[in-house]
């Protein structure tokens, strides 16, 4: 296996956008083709619980310990000139957690904008935040507004972190702005994808190329439903706090051995409709 093979403690000195980098990490950038990235990175960030418990640790271990590769995949995706990353970090489910749990994860994402700003104006980094903000504590809602203010004149990466997010909720969302925006009007028109699309929150970006789920769970957990229509979709065994930049790199290189139809037939594959032919013949 690759990671027996290589000597991941190894340091190799690198002037490229990623530093200096691992051997292992070294192996796998040269394997990667810059000029087929995805533009749109979603990630569910899963499996903090299970690598806590598994150090005989709480559950906000694991929580704290995920932010370090949060930062990771962020500077990453943002050195490589990726459009737009998207990070799954509390869901409207989420609630059902215990409220000191609760507490602690919007305390952990205030000291995370906090402690992070320098790194997002570093990397010309944009804020957005995606899901139903106006349901969260006035404190974070705050921070929230603020650290896209900050952010807003950056030119790089759009990060956006789903917050209070459903996917479910999101399509709800969008329908009621349309009927709102509709009322009184009669329109008679049917709803179309692209109108929908416009009302979504995450307007205004690509749609995901590439999903990434880590902790070996095969679902998509009520994120992106609309958007991910067309994703290629990488599950890891990695639990998140592990989930270091040489993974993200084989996610990457993983997404680029995969061929995109979007529901057409790959290149030289026979197809078996008959030509189509013009009225008359």
């Amino acid at each position: 296996m690759l990671n027996n093979k290589l000597n991941k403690n190894l340091r190799v000195a690198s002037s490229h956008p990623l530093g200096a980098m691992t051997a292992e990490e070294a192996f796998l950038w040269e394997k990667l083709d810059l000029t087929r990235l995805p533009r749109h990175v979603a990630v569910i960030m899963d499996g903090n619980g299970r690598w806590a418990q598994k150090r005989h640790l709480p559950r906000i271990a694991g929580h704290r310990s995920g932010t370090q590769s949060a930062r990771t995949t962020i500077e990453t995706c943002a050195r490589l000139k990726i459009e737009a990353l998207t990070l799954y970090a509390f869901s409207v489910e989420n609630w059902r957690r215990p409220k000191t749990e609760i507490d602690f994860l919007m305390a952990l994402l205030r000291e995370y904008l906090r402690k992070e700003m320098p790194l997002l104006q570093k990397n010309e980094i944009r804020m957005r935040f995606l899901g139903r903000l106006d349901e969260l504590p006035a404190a974070v809602q705050k921070d929230a507004r603020e650290a896209m203010e900050k952010t807003a004149g950056n030119k790089g990466m759009e990060l956006c972190v789903a917050l209070n997010y459903g996917g479910r909720a999101e399509i709800v969302d969008a329908m009621n702005a349309i009927l709102s925006e509709r009322n009184g009007h009669g329109t008679p028109h049917r709803v179309t994808e692209e109108q929908l699309s416009r009302h979504l929150y995450t307007q205004g970006l690509p749609d995901p190329d590439l999903l990434i789920r880590t902790s070996g769970e095969m679902r998509v957990s009520n994120f992106l439903l609309w958007q991910i229509a067309y994703a290629e979709i990488f599950v890891t065994e990695t639990l998140w706090p592990d989930f270091n930049r040489a993974r993200l790199l084989e996610a990457l290189l993983e997404y680029q051995k995969r061929e995109r139809r979007y529901g057409g037939i790959g290149e030289g594959e026979p197809s078996d409709e008959k030509p189509a032919r013009a009225a008359g013949e």
